[in-house]
């Protein structure tokens, strides 16, 4: 046995410090944890959509205001992202949940590429099996092409793409700085409702407020409506570069996560 060998058996596997050991290591527990919490946020998070939107659904009738409405959806959706942060699922994988935050956790050096595409692929799956169920809505369900983000009426498609750009980076930015810093980063998971309500209220009539483009491709899956990748997929995805770069330039001076955890920081794999 080589010399050098005794000491490379004392590094420890970090995969969500972006450092896996050996680093061609694959770690299926935690893209079976990204699913799983993909698939809980598709399925109760769009499900408060329907019971919010859909044709004589109970939110419709008893808050008439559209705006109220969406203010609540937002908080509401955020609340089931923030639950999943802090259950045992966010305990072993971070819980991402969004290949847009995916994106920028890779980007940050704390995720490797092998993680964060299996992430993804995690996502995606659990977003479309996530959806599957919300058939059972039926009529009130499909009212709302079953909570399948769309551009709003007369909304040009550059526009809707630059909401969800926006709507991606505000999220990211006030989640993962809430994160990076000792004394806020155990009230991350609050954030989620608090930003969500607003950023819904506000952008939700341009593009949907997805921010997510696994939360868009599981309910256009099971819809049966063409999903505008342009939108969808790299408008999120320009959200989280552009958080980047803005977390890098030193003039800002804004935190930087140390590990891909919201919440669970305490937590080693």
């Amino acid at each position: 046995m080589p010399d050098d060998y005794a000491p490379a058996r004392l590094v420890r596997d970090r995969p969500l410090h972006g450092d896996p050991f050996p680093p061609s290591r694959l770690h299926p527990t935690l893209y079976l944890a990204e699913f799983i919490g993909t698939a809980l946020l598709v399925l109760l998070g769009v499900s408060i959509v329907i019971l919010m939107f859909g044709q004589d659904s109970p939110g419709s009738r008893l808050i008439p205001a559209e705006g109220l409405r969406l203010f609540l959806t937002g908080g509401l959706f955020g609340s089931v992202g923030a639950l999943i942060a802090v259950s045992p699922i966010g305990r072993i994988s971070g819980a991402r949940i969004n290949p847009a935050i995916t994106l920028a956790f890779w980007l940050e050096d704390k995720l490797a590429w092998r993680d964060a595409g299996c992430y993804v692929l995690a996502q995606f799956a659990g977003g479309a099996v996530g959806a599957a169920p919300l058939l059972a809505w039926g009529d009130m369900g499909q009212s709302v092409a079953f909570g399948a983000t769309q551009p709003g009426p007369g909304v040009p498609g550059w526009a809707a793409m630059l909401g969800e750009a926006a709507v991606t980076f505000l999220l990211i930015l006030a989640i993962l700085t809430t994160a990076a810093h000792p004394r806020t980063r155990r009230f991350t998971p609050l954030v989620m409702p608090a930003v969500l309500s607003l950023l819904v209220w506000l952008e939700a009539p341009i593009s949907g407020a997805s921010a997510n483009p696994a939360r868009s491709f599981g309910p256009a899956l099971v819809a049966n409506v063409p999903v505008a990748p342009w939108i969808y997929m790299v408008g999120p995805s320009l959200g989280a570069i552009l958080y980047v770069c803005l977390v890098r330039l030193e003039a800002v001076r804004l935190p930087r996560v140390t590990v891909a955890r919201l919440f669970h920081f305490h937590v080693e794999v």
